[in-house]
C-alpha cells in the first residue's frame, strides 16, 4: 500500500511540474525534493523521468474528455435529447476545463504536442477526431428525425467541438496568469444555445 502511494505521488507531483515547469526543464532532484523523499527512493518506482512522463501520457487517454461519449453510447436514443444531449456534451468540457488534474493534463499536452508523436496520437485520435466521428453520427440521425436541418453532419460536429477547444484553452491560460476565469464560465452554455438555434428546425402549426 505505501509503495503504490509513493508511486502516485510522484506521478502528481510530476505532473504538477511538468505543466507548471515544463517537462525539459524539470528534473528528477525537483521531483524528489517537492515530494520529500530521496532521489534513489524515486528510482525504485521509474527508472528515469522519461519513464514518468510515459506514464502520465497513458493516463492522458483517460481524460474525461477522452470518455464524453461513454453513458451516450449506451442509450441508443440518446440523439433525442437533442439541445440537451449537446448541453451534456459541452458540461463535461467546462468540467474538464476547471478540474486541475485535468488541467494540468491538458497544459503537460499542448506544451509536448510537438515533440512527442505519442501525445499528438492521443491528442488526434482518442480526444478530437473520435468525438468528432461520434457526435456527427448523432447529428446526422437528429436530421433523419428532421429535428436538425439537413447538412454536412462532420462539418458540423467540427463547428461544435471547435469554441469548446477554444474555451478550455482559455481557462487553462487565464489560470497560468491567476486571472479570473468567471467570464469563461457562461460561454460553454451560449455556445450550445447559439449552435442549436443556428441548426434547429422551427417548429410551425399545421392549419387543416
Amino acid at each position: 500500500m505505501g509503495d503504490k502511494s509513493t508511486k502516485q505521488k510522484i506521478l502528481d507531483t510530476s505532473l504538477k511540474l511538468f505543466a507548471s515547469n515544463g517537462y525539459k526543464a524539470t528534473t528528477v532532484r525537483e521531483i524528489a525534493k517537492a515530494i520529500g523523499i530521496e532521489q534513489s527512493a524515486l528510482y525504485n518506482h521509474f527508472k528515469n523521468k522519461d519513464e514518468i512522463l510515459e506514464t502520465i501520457i497513458n493516463d492522458l487517454a483517460s481524460l474525461l474528455i477522452a470518455n464524453i461519449f461513454q453513458e451516450i453510447n449506451a442509450d441508443p436514443d440518446a440523439y433525442k435529447q437533442g439541445k440537451s444531449l449537446l448541453h451534456s456534451i459541452s458540461n463535461k468540457f467546462k468540467l474538464i476545463s476547471f478540474d486541475n488534474q485535468n488541467d494540468s493534463l491538458f497544459r503537460l499536452m499542448m506544451q509536448e504536442i510537438f515533440s512527442n508523436g505519442k501525445i499528438r496520437d492521443i491528442y488526434n485520435e482518442s480526444l478530437f477526431q473520435e468525438n468528432v466521428k461520434k457526435l456527427s453520427g448523432l447529428l446526422f440521425m437528429m436530421m433523419q428525425e428532421d429535428m436538425i436541418r439537413s447538412s454536412d453532419p462532420l462539418m458540423l460536429a467540427h463547428e461544435f467541438f471547435a469554441p469548446l477547444f477554444f474555451y478550455q484553452m482559455e481557462v487553462s491560460l487565464l489560470k497560468v496568469d491567476k486571472k479570473s476565469t468567471s467570464s469563461i464560465v457562461s460561454l460553454f452554455e451560449k455556445h450550445v444555445d447559439f449552435f442549436w438555434d443556428s441548426i434547429k428546425i422551427e417548429k410551425k402549426d399545421t392549419l387543416f
